[in-house]
């Protein structure tokens, strides 16, 4: 979330970057959230004062007895039992101004980036690059919730009989395309200097509220209510809460970490084409990468990111381009994302299959993860994130690409995980 010192010190800046994403009536929000801030200070500094004149008092009770003074040794002690009353008052007081400042910076997104431009939908989004030879196929070519009932390698039937709908079934060499692209993807993050790492695909409310899932996107996840706990929407999740209410040094950074995991997404209210075969799932693997990064060097890291995210595409040998998101396309969260597309031939259109990016100080400030500077000072480090890769997308366009008469090629990166070369 926002630091409220950040909102006061940059105010206009901070309403600007939030008329970029849209946001409603944002000038009244951040004054309102200033207006609680200062009502909490007061409350703080009026028990603050009453608590230092009760430790005075106390202090005055006990040489009073000393001194004979008995009368007004009680009549002190009055005093103090009325401060205690008052000082419990003005702590429920700011308990309830906390709170409610909590709730309101809750729903306050990240300010974006000045490099982020204004923009309402995903038609405002700017293409930073395109590569790659887009294929021509032939007239016959197929889609790929075609082609793989033709190769009988993904089953949506199965998967409904057993779940519902968006819970394929993997079989034969559909389930190994799965594998081998789940291991190559991790082989690449570990060979960048990634630490791979396989947390639980369950989290509690607290990790939900620390990178941001709650409350923003509680009705996007799969709670299992009994215990309170939610199936994870992307491994960003548990990987960045391991630095949950951590303090860091300096020379700890950069802190990469890599991990694969099923992810769970509701998609409530999504239906129509676009949404079509693989194109959008209830359920789907995916390899996430994760840094803990110093703020001065947290864009160098984004662009490091959004490269290797790159490289992968490029030896997937997959047509890709690259966007920077508008502020009224970025998450919640974000400070700036890059959205990787890949082109699907059969579909004719671009898939996003992974975006990278960085919260800057909006996850920690809600982690509490921190580091200690040289000067020994105490501050709020960076964080980003990007899929590397989500794996139905990269299925969908491998699967449509690469489509002859003769059957489906496989990239050449993939045969020794594979074992075949064509399907």
């Amino acid at each position: 979330m926002l630091l409220v010192n950040t909102i006061r010190e940059k105010f206009e800046d901070a309403v600007i970057g939030l008329q970029k994403r849209n946001f409603p009536q944002a000038e009244e929000t951040l004054k309102q959230v200033l207006e609680l801030d200062n009502k909490r200070k007061e409350a703080q500094n009026e028990r603050d004062n009453l608590q230092a004149e009760s430790n005075s008092i106390s202090k005055e009770i006990g040489m009073l007895m000393k001194s004979g003074k008995k009368e007004e040794a009680e009549k002190a002690k009055a005093r103090t039992g009325e401060i205690k009353a008052q000082v419990k008052t003005l702590e429920e007081a700011y308990n309830q101004i906390e709170e409610e400042l909590k709730h309101l910076l809750y729903s306050i997104p990240n300010i974006p980036h000045d490099s982020v431009p204004a923009g309402k939908s995903a038609d405002d989004n700017i293409v930073m690059l395109e590569n790659g030879n887009i294929p021509v196929l032939n007239d016959d070519k197929l889609p790929h919730w075609e082609l793989i009932k033709k190769y009988d390698i993904i089953d949506f039937d199965l998967g409904v009989k057993i779940t519902g709908a968006g819970f394929p079934v993997y079989k034969g060499k559909g389930a190994r395309l799965q594998r081998a692209l789940i291991n190559f993807f991790l082989d690449e993050a570990v060979k960048n200097g990634y630490s791979e790492v396989q947390p639980p695909i369950l989290v509690n409310e607290d990790s939900g509220y620390g990178t941001g899932q709650l409350p923003d996107k509680e009705g996007q996840m799969y709670e299992a209510t009994a215990d309170k706990l939610f199936l994870i929407p992307t491994a960003e999740v548990p990987i960045t809460n391991l630095f949950r209410d951590v303090i860091l040094q300096e020379q700890d950074f950069p802190i990469k970490n890599a991990g694969h995991t099923p992810c769970f997404r509701r998609e409530a209210g999504s239906w129509g084409a676009h949404v079509r075969g693989l194109n959008r799932l209830h359920q789907f693997d995916k390899v996430e990468i994760v840094q803990i990064s110093h703020p001065d060097k947290s864009y160098e890291a984004l662009e490091d990111m959004s490269i290797y995210v790159q490289s992968l595409l490029q030896k997937l040998e997959l047509p890709y381009r690259v966007l920077k998101l508008c502020g009224g396309d970025m998450g919640f969260t974000s400070a700036l994302t890059y959205d990787m597309e890949v082109y699907s031939a059969a579909q004719e259109r671009w898939l996003e299959v992974s975006s990278v990016s960085n919260f800057e100080t909006y996850q920690a400030n809600r982690l509490k993860l921190r580091y200690k500077s040289e000067d020994k000072k105490t501050n709020l480090a960076h964080t980003l994130n990007g899929s590397a890769l989500a794996l139905p997308r990269i299925v969908a366009a491998i699967l449509e690409n690469n489509q002859t008469a003769e059957g489906i090629k496989m990239p050449k990166v993939l045969v020794p995980y594979l074992g075949f070369d064509k399907i």
